[in-house]
């Protein structure tokens, strides 16, 4: 499960550097939305981990929001390049 998430977790900003070096706008949001993807995989492999009680409460509460504040980011991102 580590090894999982961390490969989900180093994804994101892979995919985000990969699209920013693309020609076009399209280019760039397919990998913001493979970026997106990956953030959810790394959301989901956390909430299994908590609930399999892996983590403290406060480790929790703290990378969820992370998370969720990165997808929120990456979703406006996106947003811009798709008007």
């Amino acid at each position: 499960m580590t090894s999982q998430s961390r490969r989900s977790l180093y994804s994101i900003p892979s995919n985000i550097a990969e699209g920013a070096g693309r020609d076009t706008n399209a280019q760039f949001s397919h990998f913001l939305n493979i970026a997106l993807g990956s953030s959810f995989e790394f959301e989901t492999q956390i909430l299994i981990a908590d609930e399999l009680e892996f983590f403290k409460n406060d480790d929790f509460n703290m990378i969820y929001s992370e998370i969720k504040h990165i997808q929120n980011m990456l979703v406006k991102l996106k947003q811009k390049f798709n008007t």
